[in-house]
């Protein structure tokens, strides 16, 4: 080797020995990032995986009729694995539950949960719907019925005219006739192949009665 080749090994030497420490604490730090990060993906994915086996027991119990033993085991799913999908999921069941045990306002705060971290879509539509359905039932008419005019574009024929009939339901018991009979005509004149057109025929029959005594 000739005197520039010993004196680039000199140099490799010098460096080596000036930041060994260092390269040495920056790649253990990397072997540890990595490690770290595959040790919380597997924590993770077994957290996902309890939570939706969980889920699975209380969604078993609901369609079995045991909303109490559901509403436990859902809110149990929601506070202890609140981070992941099936613990915000858990919210949900948790109102389904709640709204079949006659309690309203409990349902609603519920849905609200689930609503605060969920993405648009079909299953978000439903969970409103169900929100609007315990407002309904909770004498929150002004609120519920806004919610189900809300919706009612996005859902198919069937569910659109049943949303504009709650709609209809909450602008007559808050007072509104005139706007409930207005909703009653919109079913029966865009949606009159469904089934909620044929009870609106009979509000409006009934609205009409009304109007003549």
């Amino acid at each position: 080797m000739d005197e520039f080749g010993l004196q680039g090994l000199d140099r490799l030497r010098a460096l080596w020995d000036a930041y060994q420490k260092i390269i040495l604490g920056v790649g253990g730090a990397i072997v540890a990032a990595v490690i770290v990060g595959v040790f919380t993906i597997r924590a993770r994915d077994e957290a996902n995986a309890t939570a939706a086996g969980r889920l699975a027991e209380a969604g078993l119990q609901y369609w079995q009729g045991n909303y109490q033993g559901s509403l436990s085991a859902a809110q149990q799913v929601a506070g202890q694995f609140a981070g992941t999908a099936a613990g915000r999921d858990a919210w949900r069941l948790a109102g389904d539950d709640q709204y079949w045990l006659g309690q309203f306002k409990d349902a609603a705060a519920s849905y609200r949960k689930y609503l605060e971290h969920a993405r648009p879509g079909l299953l978000t539509d439903g969970v409103k719907r169900s929100l609007a359905y315990a407002l309904e039932s909770d004498r929150q008419f002004d609120e519920a019925g806004k919610l189900f005019l809300e919706i009612a574009p996005r859902l198919d024929r069937e569910s659109a005219a049943d949303a504009l009939m709650g709609a209809a339901r909450c602008a007559r018991a808050s007072g509104r006739s005139a706007e409930a009979a207005a909703l009653y005509r919109r079913v029966v004149d865009e949606f009159g192949d469904t089934g909620p057109a044929r009870m609106a025929r009979v509000y409006q029959a009934e609205m009409g009665v009304s109007r003549l005594r």
